[in-house]
């Protein structure tokens, strides 16, 4: 990927972008800070696959908004206030985002000189209040009864009817970001693993290829053909676990049953390929770490098999009446405001949104290899399912194909000991809920001074939100797995 660096002053910003987005081949990739001096824009260009970094240099610690007119920046600018300090001046609802009631308003971690004031305010929080005759509110979480990671959800409802839904997410926040600029560089793979672990090979995959990007570092073709058969099983498997908990929470056991069983098969792709059911200990920069050339013919035959396995109860899910009854017209997104705010992976491509990062931005063998693209126009639970079942199958076709057409030679290339000095290093992935991103900053002695991160459920988790309104309350369940968004992935 081409990384092409501008400063562009604040006060032209808003301006330049709302120009560039009107391009249908412009994306809003992040935004972010080094060290709280300045803003940085990632715009990706799907025409070139390529980039554009723009710095916006702060003279204060407040800055023009973007979120009244670019409704996706809302979200990564109360993270800039919460991790930096800086404040964006005309955001219709500014509020924290990571940090709780139990850190100081003067406490921003990413700064370089962080540091909690001890005579420093506590940070407050309040959540929208809905009125009218009849409204009540239902607060949920963040502990749930089911194993699931923790969040909260704010109900105001009228009767059965969901009227607003406020999420408050956070409490899985671990200081990730942080901790990449604290261990040697060729061990940050370790953190990406465990930062979103259900998508452990996309993030490996992305940690490796942004440091790839940053020093100029070569991978053997084998191992792109490799790292890509990582991203598919992984692909597989999680598209099969969240169609088996929509099958469970509408009362369809058998599907469920039988989904759940055969997402152990896929997750044993993973050990075949890997030596682990999640794919870790994988991908590395420059390449990945072991061969599994005596076991890919084995790796092909099963992932046959469990095509064939995978068609009855797939099938079933679609035309079982009582399944499309409960998924048709349910959790609706319509395709403008899936436009509006940047929506990724298979919720955006239910809401008629034709991106897919593997079609566009450099990563394993894509996009030399462009897999079919599965849209739907309808941006309902419905949708959202045929997207991830036309993904399994496409998935299951590549993974064929890579071992087909496994090239021969070397899976590793040893990196150099040093990064390159004052750098920088952008990665796009397509992970099975969308679009992931990796930024890495090296400083003049080639040490990472700064490594962001933006999960595909950033842009998403705004989606629910706007899914379950006008929607009955007790289809959000519903809701919530059909987006299968990530906390962790989110909080970092």
């Amino acid at each position: 990927m081409k990384l092409q660096v501008l400063t562009v002053p604040d006060g032209e910003r808003l301006a330049l972008l709302q120009k560039r987005l009107q391009h249908p081949d412009t994306r809003l990739g992040s935004i972010t800070s080094v060290d709280g001096r300045q803003i940085v824009t990632l715009i990706l260009n799907t025409e070139s696959g390529d980039a554009e970094l723009w710095y916006t240099p702060m003279e204060t610690n407040r800055y023009h908004s973007l979120t009244a007119h670019i409704a996706q920046a809302h979200w990564q600018e109360r993270t800039l206030w919460d991790m930096f300090g800086l404040i964006p001046e005309g955001h219709p609802r500014l509020k924290h985002n990571l940090l709780h009631e139990s850190y100081r308003e003067s406490f921003f971690p990413l700064l370089p000189d962080a540091a909690e004031n001890p005579d420093s305010p506590f940070r407050t929080y309040s959540s929208m209040r809905v009125s009218g005759s009849g409204i009540y509110e239902i607060p949920v979480g963040p502990i749930h009864a089911g194993i699931i990671e923790p969040g909260h959800f704010h109900f105001s409802c009228l009767g059965e009817v969901v009227y607003n839904l406020e999420i408050r997410l956070g409490y899985l926040h671990r200081g990730i970001e942080k901790r990449m600029t604290e261990v040697p560089w060729k061990k940050l793979r370790f953190l990406a693993e465990s930062a979103a672990s259900d998508s452990a090979a996309a993030y490996a995959l992305a940690n490796a290829t942004a440091l790839e990007n940053s020093s100029d570092i070569a991978v053997p073709e084998r191992a792109l053909y490799l790292r890509s058969l990582a991203l598919e099983i992984e692909r597989v498997a999680m598209h099969v676990s969240d169609l088996g908990g929509l099958a469970g929470d509408i009362g369809y056991l058998g599907v469920a049953a039988s989904l759940s069983r055969l997402r152990g098969v896929a997750l044993g792709l993973g050990e075949l390929l890997s030596g682990s059911r999640l794919i870790r200990g994988f991908v590395c920069p420059g390449g990945v770490l072991h061969d599994p050339d005596s076991r890919l013919a084995q790796i092909q035959k099963q992932a046959v098999e469990l095509r064939k396995k995978l068609a009855p109860p797939l099938k079933s899910m679609l035309s079982n009446q009582v399944s499309v009854d409960r998924f048709s017209g349910v959790g609706r997104v319509s395709k403008r405001l899936a436009f509006d705010f940047g929506l990724t992976g298979p919720s955006g491509r239910a809401s008629d949104q034709d991106y897919d990062a593997r079609s566009y931005f450099a990563h394993g063998v894509y996009p030399r290899i462009k897999p079919a693209v599965a849209v739907e126009h309808e941006g309902d639970i419905l949708s959202r399912s045929k997207v991830r079942i036309s993904e399994i199958e496409t998935s299951l076709m590549l993974i064929e194909k890579f071992i087909d057409e496994m090239p021969p030679g070397k899976f590793f290339e040893e990196p150099p000991e040093h990064l390159k000095k004052d750098s920088v290093g952008v990665s796009v992935v397509e992970a099975y809920r969308g679009e992931l991103i990796h930024m890495v900053f090296t400083d003049a002695d080639g040490a990472v001074k700064r490594y962001a991160i933006k999960d595909p459920s950033v842009n998403n988790w705004t989606a629910l939100a706007i899914a379950v309104r006008n929607n009955l309350l007790a289809d959000f369940p519903l809701c919530n797995k059909s987006f299968a968004l990530s906390y962790g992935g989110h909080d970092l």
